[in-house]
């Protein structure tokens, strides 16, 4: 994919960028080293004073952000602009607790004897540069829940951002120099994927986030491991949406549609199979369905528009593949399943569809829909709707309707999924960690487990003097 600016509604790219050639990749990887020998030494008040300045010229430069966002992967600008404000929050959020979070950690006292130490703790060290390889669905979320708690925690970054968000990539850098970062802080990376394993090679890198594709994933991890460098990834997901007779109907309708269609549908956390009680089964689909067919799909700029275009032409096809197969192996869908004509046809739109009588036999059942489709699967029991939740190579997280205590209290237990999300809708927040297990990978970002990744947990034992 070359590194460009591509409007997704229209097709029509609006500008080209020339990856960075050997000597100008050296530069900022020099940069980037020796930035963090000076950086790692300053104080957690100076860490934070940076983040709130950065927090503030998000908060100044938020329509524009905004903007950049819509034009280069097409969700509503609505949308964009509440992404831009969340960044704000989570900038100023680990201002004020990341200190505490990595704080020196002191064992009991009697394990302090014990050890013959006349004193003993932990104190949490950056690791150094960390490479960030991001995607282009929430171009600036995903940078900032990796950011925040790096450069808080003394590490300096390194961003590899997906090749379809230029724009937003260059401005993120921007908005830390602005907020006065030192040089070399906080750099984005203009090269394609095929440089991405030289920079994790390189001696000057000491670790690695990613999140992406499970492709992806494994790339960066097998070069990574090859290194013995740290990685967190954080893949796909499927998440299912489990809606058991005591839920609030209406409530769960309302949330389920917003659930999948979040960011056009391109969500990893976005519910994804809908596993719904016979008992609630028909009137759960019927009014699902009605919503998901009310919605105005159209110009991500116009502030009535609730679905936008795809971001990427291939991912269209890649969600039409899939539809099409569904179909061909008799499901039926409630809404949509075709791509529209006319004016919208010029654009990478899809719309909202609601697919039923889903089998194993069919693509969709086992591979991650990455765009507004929803699966809806019937189930007569809460054994069989454990087990259809669990059914998926991915376990990013989940949703579950229901107000049974015992019922969510077997989800918390069984369920295989980095959270549950009881009669609400999943989401991440910075006080929460957030990751997945099995194929959507491994380790946490945000909250304090994302902050201790990059660090490297430090035994200081004192004997006798």
């Amino acid at each position: 994919m070359p590194i460009a600016t591509v409007n997704p509604a229209t097709g029509e790219t609006l500008e080209t960028f020339e990856p960075l050639g050997p000597a100008e990749l050296e530069l900022r990887l020099a940069r980037a080293g020796a930035a963090f020998l000076d950086y790692r030494l300053t104080s957690f008040e100076y860490r934070s004073q940076l983040l709130r300045r950065a927090a503030d010229v998000m908060d100044a430069d938020r329509e524009q952000l905004a903007r950049t966002v819509t034009t280069e992967m097409g969700k509503p600008l609505a949308q964009a602009s509440a992404e831009t404000a969340k960044c704000a929050r989570a900038l100023r959020w680990y201002a004020d607790h990341g200190a505490a979070l990595i704080a020196d950690e002191l064992p009991g006292e009697d394990d302090v004897v014990d050890s013959g130490a006349t004193a003993a703790y932990v104190r949490y060290r950056p690791l150094g540069v960390v490479l960030a390889v991001m995607p282009w669905n929430f171009p600036l979320w995903q940078v900032v829940r990796f950011a925040a708690p790096a450069l808080m925690a003394g590490n300096v970054g390194l961003l590899k951002h997906a090749s379809n968000v230029p724009r937003t990539a260059l401005a993120l850098e921007e908005v830390f120099r602005r907020a006065q970062a030192p040089e070399g802080c906080f750099q984005t990376l203009l090269i394609g994927s095929g440089a991405v394993e030289a920079v994790i090679r390189d001696r000057r890198v000491a670790a690695v986030t990613l999140t992406g594709s499970e492709p992806a994933g494994r790339s960066v991890a097998a070069v990574a491991g090859d290194e013995l460098k740290k990685t967190v990834l954080e893949l796909g997901g499927s998440d299912p949406f489990v809606v058991l007779p005591s839920a609030d109907l209406d409530a769960a309708v309302r949330t389920a549609v917003k659930a999948r269609t979040q960011n056009n549908g391109q969500s990893c956390i976005a519910a994804k199979r809908f596993i719904v009680h016979s008992d609630v089964y028909p009137r759960f689909t019927s009014e699902f369905a009605k919503a998901m067919g009310a919605l105005r799909i159209g110009d991500p700029m116009a502030p009535d528009t609730d679905i936008g275009p795809l971001a990427t032409r291939q991912g269209l096809a890649d969600l039409s593949a899939l539809v099409t197969d569904a179909l061909a192996h008799d499901a039926v869908a409630e809404c949509g399943g075709d791509r529209p004509d006319g004016e919208l046809g010029r654009g990478w739109y899809y719309p909202p569809t609601v697919l039923t009588k889903i089998t194993p036999a069919m693509r969709i059942h086992r591979e991650e829909a990455f765009g507004p489709v929803a699966t809806v699967y019937r189930v007569d029991s809460l054994d069989e709707a454990v087990a259809l939740a669990n059914d998926s190579p991915f376990g990013l997280s989940s949703n579950v309707w229901t107000t049974d205590a015992a019922e969510q209290e077997r989800f918390v237990r069984d369920i295989e999924a980095g959270g549950v999300f009881f009669n609400g809708m999943t989401a991440s927040h910075p006080a929460l960690p957030f990751g997945g297990i099995k194929r959507s990978g491994y380790g946490r970002e945000l909250a304090g487990h994302g902050i201790r990744e990059f660090c490297n947990a430090t035994t200081v034992w004192l004997g006798p003097a």
